[in-house]
């Protein structure tokens, strides 16, 4: 039932010198969003400076004398939970300490830490540090809908360094909660609900079934979630994570979240490998009891935090609202594969 649709043209202009060239453009349209993204091969061919390796930390990746987040500062410097959602004001979890976001977005803004480091490069946390974060992030909006049945849509973000729109280098999630939904909530579930009807069948499994016949961008698993290319990414190397049939957090067992934690720890380690030191990530929940809108978890790499270095998002991103990426999906898998093979 799903299109994965796809169109090569090429450009053709004259070198200096004389020669003609023609350079190579494919449009694909994303099958869940039908929205469309553009590959421009020729861009890859780039030296992009700052981006052959990976940069140096920051310069003020170990000046901790202002963090809040760090442990010694948190509790003096971090807000308070009202009673009704965390009589202690914060909630722990091994490694894990959650809290409102001092700067909301919506009803219920909260930001979970990881790691007691002030900075972790990317990749290189430990597997525990993230399930203990989930997995307060989990409680956190469980006790949320337990308050307030109507905040259904919900996420959870992360932002690594502040070429991602990271303001705070300390690791930590984003948890969100609201009654109104966000652009891309509103059409995931539109999408979905359409799909169902329409099939009788769930988006997101229908879209991994064919991947995985396809064999062209299905990098592996961890436990029951899979990990693919996006056929028609919106960001650099994005990966998604699926897990199919599963459409509330709710049903996820800790063992789904610790493969989950696995899942993202793969991704970010090929991001390293890149030469990649700031990502996105994004877990889109739908909460009011429908069974359409499986769980997906989309990552993508963003340019490095780095002097210099290019940003990833230009005009054509930000007016013509179409993501221009430089590398085919197919190739994302091939070098991400071998991230994969331990849990295979």
């Amino acid at each position: 039932m799903l299109e994965f649709k796809r169109e090569r043209f090429s450009s053709r202009i004259v070198l200096p010198g004389g020669l003609d060239c023609d350079k190579t453009i494919e449009v694909r349209v994303n099958p869940v969003t039908g929205r469309t993204c553009r590959i421009t091969y020729s861009r890859g061919e780039e030296r992009e400076p700052g981006g052959s390796a990976l940069p140096e930390p920051p310069p003020f990746a170990y000046q901790t004398d202002d963090c809040p987040f760090c442990r010694e500062r948190l509790l003096t410097r971090t807000p308070e939970l009202p009673p009704r959602l965390s009589p202690q004001g914060r909630m722990t979890r091994g490694s894990s300490t959650l809290f409102p976001n001092l700067f909301p977005y919506g009803r219920y803004s909260a930001v979970s830490t990881f790691d007691d480091k002030h900075f972790v490069e990317i990749g290189t946390a430990s597997h525990a540090s993230y399930v203990d974060s989930f997995l307060n992030c989990r409680d956190y909006l469980l006790r949320v809908l337990s308050h307030d049945p109507e905040a259904v849509f919900m996420a959870i973000t992360q932002n690594h360094l502040p070429s991602a729109g990271g303001s705070l280098l300390h690791p930590h999630l984003q948890i969100q909660a609201d009654r109104i939904p966000a652009n891309s909530q509103r059409v995931l579930r539109s999408r979905s609900v359409e799909y169902r009807n329409r099939t009788g069948a769930g988006l997101f499994s229908d879209y991994l079934r064919a991947e995985r016949q396809a064999a062209q961008r299905h990098i592996g698993a961890t436990g029951d979630w899979h990990w693919l290319a996006a056929f028609a990414p919106e960001g650099f190397y994005e990966i998604w994570g699926i897990l199919p049939a599963i459409t509330s957090f709710r049903q996820m067992s800790e063992v789904q979240w610790q493969d989950l934690a696995a899942g993202v720890l793969n991704t970010q380690r090929f991001y390293r490998s890149l030469g990649r030191n700031g990502y996105n990530l994004g877990l889109l929940l739908l909460e009011d009891g429908s069974r359409d809108m499986e769980l997906r978890i989309v990552l993508t790499v963003r340019g490095n935090y780095a002097p210099w270095v290019r940003s990833d998002f230009t005009g054509f991103e930000v007016m013509l609202g179409d993501m221009a990426t430089f590398t085919a999906p197919e190739l994302t898998c091939e070098k991400a594969l071998p991230f994969w093979r331990d849990h295979d």
